[in-house]
This record gives C-alpha cells, sequence and structure tokens, in this order.
C-alpha cells in the first residue's frame, strides 16, 4: 500500500452543476494548472493536453450519476497514473474530493509539492464556479 491523501473543498454549487462543469475536460485549462496547461484536445477515447511535466493522454471515467471523475493520466514515458475524483452532496453544495496517491520514488518533498499544487487547482475550482452563480 502506499501513501495517499484526500484533498477535498467545499463548493456552494449543487453538485450537478460541479460534476457538468469539472467533468468537461475542456475546461481543465481554466482550473487545472497542475494538469493542463494549454488547450485539451479530443483524441480518439482520450484526450491530449500539455502538462507541466510534458505532453499527456487523459482518459476519463465515463459519465455517470455518482459524481465520478476518475481519470488515467498516461505519460510520455507510457507510465500511467491513475487519479481518483469526485464530487458529492454537502448540503445544498458540493464536496470535491481528490485522491491523491503517492507515486514510486516520490520523496516527501514532491508529494507534499503534489498536495499543494492539487490544493491550488481545487481552490481555483471553487472560485470559479462560485463566481458563476
Amino acid at each position: 500500500m502506499t501513501p495517499v491523501k484526500h484533498i477535498s473543498i467545499s463548493i456552494n454549487r449543487p453538485p450537478a452543476e460541479v460534476y457538468a462543469w469539472a467533468g468537461n475536460p475542456l475546461n481543465l485549462p481554466q482550473w487545472a494548472a497542475g494538469l493542463a496547461r494549454s488547450q485539451v484536445s479530443p483524441d480518439g477515447d482520450s484526450w491530449q493536453a500539455q502538462a507541466p511535466f510534458g505532453r499527456v493522454r487523459l482518459r476519463f471515467a465515463p459519465t455517470n450519476d455518482f459524481g465520478v471523475m476518475d481519470h488515467d493520466v498516461e505519460l510520455e514515458t507510457g507510465e500511467v497514473v491513475h487519479n481518483p475524483m469526485r464530487v458529492v452532496p454537502n448540503g445544498t453544495g458540493s464536496e470535491f474530493i481528490f485522491t491523491l496517491i503517492r507515486q514510486p520514488g516520490m520523496t516527501d518533498a514532491q508529494f507534499e509539492a503534489d498536495a499543494q499544487a492539487v490544493a491550488a487547482d481545487l481552490q481555483t475550482l471553487k472560485r470559479l464556479l462560485e463566481a458563476q452563480s
């Protein structure tokens, strides 16, 4: 078993709205700087983007009624990183949860920096979605 961190944020928007917006790969460059710094382009059953760490291929869980937005990130090396992500009801709003799984060879400092980057992305997501109200 490898260490994980569950990084979450409350968003004052209905879960269906959060899921629809955050789950649209075309919106990633607006809020997920740690994953997509450029336009996200469809490529068959996956998507391509330029990440801070190189070109990546993204594969998302099929659209569903459970708020599951899991996605795999395939690096240029062929390595695949699985990223569990959910939006769940929290009163009249939502709780957005990203599970960060420590990758092999990652130092404590790298794992913490990765967690901070995810938390910053979730803050951006919250700001963008709550501004839409």
